[in-house]
């Protein structure tokens, strides 16, 4: 028996992780889960208030992730999460190690137009820039992929599952 993928879409607020997610978890009949739902409200009303989250902050949220991940490593899901640091993907991978990453790419225009048509999301703005700061591309030996966000939902969606090679186990639909 094949197993489904266990993918996380990950990118700064506003590239669209919870849309494309939802789309490819629908797409391969997986569930799917919005990291930013697991948040505390500690860090809610912090980022509300327009203050970054720090790794203190991001790190048992990060734990609760990882463990939502691996209770679903046998089944496949997809998550949409921020995981922009290298080191949050690997506290993720700690928990389920065949897990892959999709990266949503995109300028930062593109992404501060988008955020400016999503009224009442605690993510201001305003932070936008530091998470372009924190964020730390998808290095060569991660198991993943990057697409551009310049394109529709669709296109994105049809692009990240021809990814997916039905000759390899783990990321058989």
């Amino acid at each position: 028996m094949t197993q489904k993928p266990l993918l996380v879409v990950m990118g700064v607020s506003g590239s669209g992780k919870t849309t494309v997610g939802a789309a490819i978890a629908q797409r391969l009949r997986v569930p799917f889960a919005d990291a930013d739902d697991f948040h505390p409200p500690e860090n809610i009303a912090k980022m509300s208030s327009g203050h970054p989250l720090d790794d203190d902050d991001r790190r048992p949220w990060l734990e609760t992730l990882g463990d939502w991940l691996a209770e679903r490593d046998s089944t496949g899901a997809v998550m949409g999460c921020s995981a922009l640091k290298r080191s949050y993907r690997d506290l993720l991978r700690s928990h389920a190690p065949r897990l892959r990453f999709l990266h949503l790419a995109g300028s930062q225009e593109v992404v501060e137009a988008r955020l400016a048509s999503r009224p009442g999301h605690f993510m201001p703005t305003s932070l936008l820039r530091s998470q372009f700061a924190t964020l730390e591309p998808l290095a060569d030996d991660e198991l993943g992929t990057t697409i551009d966000i310049a394109q529709d939902i669709d296109a994105i969606v049809d692009r990240y599952l021809s990814t997916l090679s039905p000759t390899t186990p783990e990321e058989s639909a």
